[in-house]
């Protein structure tokens, strides 16, 4: 037998019991996120206090990103042969250590990076270690619940942090401090959640831990469907939420304004991502024309320079977002058996977070050919891919 792991689920005897692990285990999904989005508004802080260029506030991106893809290649598969228990708490612990890291960071920019480098690696592995453990804990008949509770945990957690970070930062004492102490205080309430909830993997048995765990018979539909998904997740929030302020505004705007237009935009991701589980198979489509009509709306703000249209424009691009990570996670459910089900989550976030660097394309893109026609043309794609997964979809419901 090739299996390399088998992921047993309790039966449901108990459905409060089984209720209230999920619960335990999405609160602890959440404060691990919270974490990941605290630097972000506070990155106009770091800019001034450790005089950074442009350069230095994309390799603060790109080691997120580095340590994001490696975690990823190896933590599905490690968690499908060790267990889901196993990998998430240590990393849970290592959010808030993280944390802690970042309090001296606001004069060291060394630590700056390693802070990033490492809340990459912790994303990485909890997010998509905890949704396998979602679907295991939720069991056949509860996949979709799985996903849009990892959806709404992820997105809200998302959704807080920039904004809370953002208002402590302007208005509170010690803005590069508290917001991280607040994060580490609700993680420690996290993790008690997560000690609560039992082990599902327990069939263990050497094999590769650096694969996208596809089976055969999955791999058309993930590259047909999943894969187009997964683009919308994270790419045009993170637009949103970093891009399209600087653009519209040139002269920058406040740490509590960034914060709360980088909040908006997650918020609207996690209610849009309960409305997802209602869509069935048309959530991906739906999402991704939401997200066209969110960046028609960004292009609108750059050429009248309106700042009210980002409100509007950061919401919309949050929405189709949240639709996008609850299709792409139900479908990854739906293909994956229970021996590869951390791999094959991996390996749908891998192309999700792939949209962390898509500003920085746009970015340098438009300082070539103009910010208007880049972002326009951009504004185009996910068109061409809702047209995509429309026509791929219906074929396999026919």
């Amino acid at each position: 037998m090739s299996a390399t792991v088998r992921a047993v689920t309790e039966a449901p005897v108990d459905p409060r019991r089984t209720r209230r692990r999920l619960d335990a285990l999405t609160l602890g999904l959440f404060t691990v996120a919270l974490g990941t989005n605290i630097p972000t508004p506070l990155l106009l802080v770091y800019r001034r206090t450790l005089g950074l260029s442009d350069a230095d506030l994309t390799a603060v991106f790109g080691c997120y990103a580095v340590g994001l893809v490696a975690a990823l290649t190896v933590s599905g598969a490690a968690s499908d042969r060790f267990g889901r228990r196993a990998l998430v708490l240590p990393f849970a612990v290592l959010a808030g250590l993280v944390s802690l890291l970042f309090v001296p960071a606001v004069t060291h920019l060394p630590l700056l990076y390693a802070g990033r480098l490492l809340q990459g690696v912790v994303s990485g592995v909890v997010f998509s270690v905890a949704n396998a453990w979602l679907q295991d804990l939720a069991g056949p008949g509860g996949q979709q619940s799985a996903a849009t509770r990892g959806a709404v945990s992820t997105s809200l957690g998302f959704a807080v942090a920039p904004a809370m970070s953002g208002v402590l930062a302007q208005y509170g004492p010690a803005p590069t401090t508290l917001p991280y102490l607040v994060h580490v205080a609700v993680l420690v309430v996290g993790l008690g959640a997560l000690l609560t909830v039992p082990e599902t993997v327990t069939v263990r048995h050497p094999g590769r831990l650096m694969t996208l765990g596809l089976p055969p018979e999955a791999r058309r539909p993930f590259w047909a469907v999943l894969a187009p998904t997964a683009v919308g997740v994270f790419a045009f929030p993170t637009v949103a939420a970093t891009l399209l302020p600087l653009l519209v505004v040139p002269g920058g705007v406040g740490v509590a304004y960034a914060g709360v237009i980088a909040g908006l935009a997650l918020a609207a991701s996690a209610a849009a991502a309960r409305v997802g589980r209602r869509a069935e198979r048309g959530a991906a489509p739906l999402g991704m024309l939401v997200c066209a009509a969110g960046t028609a709306l960004g292009v609108l703000a750059i050429v009248a320079r309106a700042q009210p249209l980002l409100v509007p424009a950061s919401l919309l691009m949050g929405a189709g977002a949240g639709l996008c990570l609850t299709a792409g996670l139900t479908l990854t459910a739906r293909l994956a058996p229970p021996h590869t089900r951390g791999a094959m989550n991996s390996a749908f976030y891998a192309f999700a977070y792939a949209g962390f660097g898509t500003p920085l394309l746009l970015a340098w893109l438009g300082g070539r050919l103009g910010t208007v026609p880049v972002v326009s043309v951009f504004a185009a794609v996910p068109l061409g891919i809702a047209a995509w997964l429309w026509r791929e979809l219906r074929t396999r419901r026919g």
